[in-house]
């Protein structure tokens, strides 16, 4: 067993072996990887440093895929790279658009398994929410993706190659010598799709990196944001590696609840978690954590939630909002979304305490495309509604 292989929270993933005399893909590497894999394959190591910047800026500045096209490289030296490397990202098997526009693709990746992928556009901006898994270790009692095995991490290839299939399908690489477009359609990317990033760490980061690098996709650290159930050993990280914002799959107030709805709460209580957060590097009053919370009615929504909500966030000084989500129902669910007055009710407790509680617009949900819904089509073999309630610790 690699020394090196991830360790997730209860299983020992395996990263994948290329086929016996497959090709090397370019996409995911690091530039010291790809420096190392270049030189490898016969590149001067004085030229390696400039190659890969060349190379680097066809793959992600321009969208390239094919080396013939790299017309700033000697005709043989591409054909070296052709006959060495590939650029491949995820394949894209089904669209589906909303009628509020939301896009969600269904992509398979290396070994034949599904992730989703989800655009949503928005007034001056859109994001993209990825995933960093093939199904989820974490089994949220509310979340339809966590009802899903977790497979396997994905590869930093397989996590930037998400996002270089939304900018393909949304037709967004600029031309080469054509006057910079300051507009941009995929202007976001959230880390919210299927899987708990903080247990696929370094494929995460790296992808992270590539889509924040000033010669290639070019996003600002701030329109990134990665959201954690609570993998508290992983948080320091998080702002020192990434420098990405922060977003916690909070969802509850009191541990007994909360071990029921995000079952990692057992292994990092919510005192652990508020003292990680606490200490945040990156965290400020212009980058604040956004708390997501999921609104479960007769769960998690009474007045006396919001205030130790509040007394929570207050008593370790942490600079928060609050994102108050409906529940999303899906076939199965064992809960019920609460009341939109019990909503509106909730969230001007915690304005009145001085945070900030949008209450997330519902996107996608006609497709199955809304926050919690996602799970590949391959897995959608339905628990009944006992199974699931059982596993949650509801009918006991």
């Amino acid at each position: 067993m690699p020394a090196d292989a991830p360790i997730t929270q209860d299983v020992l993933t395996i990263p994948r072996k290329l086929p016996e005399g497959g090709k090397q893909n370019l996409v995911g590497l690091t530039r010291a990887q790809m420096r190392e894999v270049l030189i490898e394959a016969g590149t001067k190591e004085k030229q390696a440093k400039m190659r890969v910047g060349q190379i680097w800026q066809w793959i992600y500045q321009w969208g390239v895929r094919d080396f013939d096209s790299m017309t700033n490289l000697a005709k043989d030296y591409r054909a070296m790279l052709a006959e060495t490397f590939v650029i491949e990202i995820p394949e894209v098997v089904s669209k589906q658009v909303s009628e509020d526009g939301t896009r969600k693709y269904l992509v398979r990746i290396a070994g034949g398994h599904e992730v989703e992928v989800v655009y949503i556009p928005e007034e001056g901006r859109g994001t993209l929410c990825i995933s960093s898994q093939v199904g989820c270790t974490l089994t949220c009692t509310f979340c339809h993706t966590g009802t899903q095995k977790l497979v396997r991490n994905l590869t930093a290839g397989e996590i930037i190659g998400q996002v270089m299939m939304a900018r393909d399908d949304l037709d967004e690489w600029p031309t080469p010598g054509a006057p910079k477009d300051e507009t941009r359609l995929l202007s976001n990317i959230v880390l919210m799709g299927m899987g708990e990033p903080l247990y696929n760490f370094d494929n995460v980061r790296d992808a992270m990196k590539i889509a924040m690098d000033p010669e290639g996709i070019q996003l600002s650290r701030r329109r990134i944001t990665l959201s954690t159930s609570g993998v508290v050993p992983e948080i320091a990280r998080t702002a020192e590696e990434i420098g990405c914002l922060l977003a916690i799959s909070f969802h509850a107030t009191e541990d007994e609840t909360r071990d029921k709805l995000v079952p990692i709460n057992k292994r990092w209580n919510i005192e652990e978690l508020l003292g990680a957060l606490a200490s945040y590097p990156k965290v400020s009053n212009s980058e604040r954590i956004t708390f997501e919370y999921v609104m479960l009615h007769g769960v998690n929504d009474t007045d006396e939630d919001a205030h130790r909500l509040i007394e929570h966030i207050k008593s370790h000084n942490i600079p928060a909002k609050i994102n108050l989500i409906p529940f999303n129902e899906w076939p199965g669910a064992p809960y019920k979304r609460s009341s939109n007055n019990r909503i509106r009710a909730f969230a001007n407790i915690i304005y009145q305490a001085g945070y900030a509680s949008p209450i997330r617009k519902t996107r996608g949900e006609d497709i199955m495309a809304a926050c919690g819904q996602l799970k590949s089509a391959t897995e959608r073999a339905r628990k009944s509604r006992k199974q699931i309630e059982a596993e949650a610790g509801l009918n006991t």
